[in-house]
């Protein structure tokens, strides 16, 4: 992913007011490895339920503003739905983001099941289990590696997509 500065971030969300624009707390811009990100997905410190995802569309940041879902009871093993991972079920998270447009307006809502502290470019990037490839070749690893990175990019994309759409 390609760096992003604070005034493209700000400017990408496109189911956020200007409010809630000026009060996002971003992360440390500087210290993120982009070049392993496929998109970036951070908490906001000051407001623990608000959190945002940015990505490149067509050589533009678009981003969107969720909120997490209160947590009651026993956490679950659930799969997070963009990365897939079948090793870190436990910190997955169902994130609720207000659609873009006159839908967001009226309260329309898409949810989804993302890890935590969106760690997905991390999890699709783990050498996969010798179950998981059905061989100790490093190539086929490779290419496990691939298609999850690719599948990834894929399901994040497809939920913006939504979540912009007005019909």
């Amino acid at each position: 992913m390609s760096p992003l500065t604070d005034k493209q971030i700000r400017d990408s969300l496109v189911n956020a007011t200007r409010s809630e624009r000026q009060r996002m707390i971003l992360p440390d811009l500087d210290t993120l490895g982009w070049d392993r990100l496929d998109y970036l997905g951070w908490r906001d410190r000051k407001q623990p339920l608000s959190a945002y995802v940015v990505m490149w569309v067509d050589d533009v940041p678009v981003g969107m503003l969720l909120r997490a879902a209160e947590r009651t009871g026993p956490r679950r093993a659930v799969m997070c739905a963009w990365c897939e991972d079948v090793v870190e079920t436990r910190d997955v998270q169902l994130y609720v983001a207000r659609r873009g447009g006159a839908a967001g307006r009226k309260g329309d809502t898409l949810g989804t099941l993302v890890c935590s502290d969106f760690r997905c470019s991390r999890n699709v990037r783990r050498r996969p289990t010798l179950a998981e490839a059905g061989s100790d070749d490093d190539g086929v690893r490779a290419l496990i590696v691939e298609r999850r990175v690719a599948s990834l990019r894929r399901r994040s994309r497809r939920f913006l997509d939504e979540v912009r759409s007005t019909t």
